[in-house]
C-alpha cells in the first residue's frame, strides 16, 4: 500500500493530520496561504503562511507522486494539448496529456513550442506513465508529429483541432487556479505548483454529473480515505 512513512515528519512540530489538511485546502480549493492560516486560526491552530508554504513544498509533490502510483493503468488513446501561460509578462507554455477517461496523465512547463520541447514531454510522459498508448491525439502543432516520429515512431498520430476537446477541457481548472493566484513566478514554481495540482485537485473531483448523490459520496469517502492513507502512513524520506 502506498503511504507516507511517519520518519518522513520527523523535525515537524505539527503532526502529519494537520500538515495534510493545509495541504489539501491549498491545493483542493483556490486559496492563499494567508487563507489557509485563517481558516486553521479559527479551527484554534496557530500556523504561519510561512510554514503553510513549506508544508506545501515539501509535501505536495510528495502526495501527489502517491496519487499517481495508485492511478489505474492509463488506456491506450492519449489526448495532448498546449496552451500557453504568462510568467513575469513572458510567455511560457503548459504542456498537458490526459486518457481516454480525462486522467491527467502528466503536465511539463517549458519557454517554448516547438519540437524539442515536444520531445521531452513525450519522454517525460513515457517515463512517468511506464506504458506505451496505440493512438496519440494532438491538435496541429507540427511539433508533435516530428517529435511523435523520434520517439514514438509506430504510434497512430490523429491531428485534428476537434478530436482533442478532452485534454483542452482539462486546462480548465489550470486557467482558473492560474486567475486566482494572479500568475506563476517563475518557469519552476509553475512546474512544481502544477505538477501537484494537476495529480491532487483532480482526486477530489470526480465526475459529479455521472453520479447519484449517495454515489458520489460514496466515492468522497473513499477518496478521503486514500487521502488520509497516504499522507499518515508509510513511504516518504525523511525530513532532513
Amino acid at each position: 500500500m502506498e503511504s507516507v512513512q511517519a520518519a518522513s515528519y520527523r523535525g515537524f512540530r505539527y503532526p502529519p493530520e494537520i500538515i495534510a489538511h493545509c495541504v489539501w485546502l491549498y491545493y483542493r480549493f483556490p486559496l492563499s496561504f494567508r487563507e489557509v492560516e485563517e481558516m486553521m486560526l479559527e479551527r484554534g491552530v496557530v500556523v504561519s503562511y510561512e510554514t503553510i508554504r513549506q508544508w506545501t513544498r515539501k509535501f505536495g509533490p510528495a502526495y501527489a507522486g502517491a496519487l499517481r502510483r495508485r492511478q489505474p493503468r492509463p488506456g491506450d488513446k492519449w489526448h495532448l494539448d498546449e496552451v500557453f501561460l504568462k510568467i513575469n509578462g513572458e510567455l511560457k507554455y503548459l504542456w498537458r496529456a490526459v486518457d481516454a477517461d480525462g486522467n491527467v496523465l502528466d503536465i511539463l512547463v517549458t519557454s517554448r513550442r516547438d519540437t524539442v520541447a515536444a520531445r521531452r514531454f513525450f519522454k517525460k510522459l513515457l517515463k512517468g506513465t511506464g506504458s506505451v498508448p496505440r493512438v496519440v491525439v494532438t491538435d496541429k502543432l507540427r511539433s508533435y508529429g516530428a517529435a511523435l516520429r523520434e520517439v514514438l515512431p509506430s504510434v497512430e498520430h490523429r491531428a485534428h483541432k476537434g478530436l482533442n476537446n478532452r485534454a483542452e477541457n482539462s486546462h480548465q481548472p489550470t486557467r482558473q487556479r492560474e486567475r486566482a493566484m494572479k500568475g506563476f513566478r517563475s518557469v519552476g514554481s509553475a512546474q512544481r505548483f502544477l505538477g501537484a495540482f494537476s495529480r491532487i485537485s483532480p482526486h477530489f473531483r470526480p465526475r459529479r454529473h455521472r453520479l447519484t448523490a449517495p454515489g458520489h459520496r460514496t466515492e468522497m469517502t473513499d477518496r478521503f480515505t486514500t487521502w488520509r492513507q497516504i499522507t499518515t502512513g508509510a513511504g516518504l524520506p525523511a525530513a532532513a
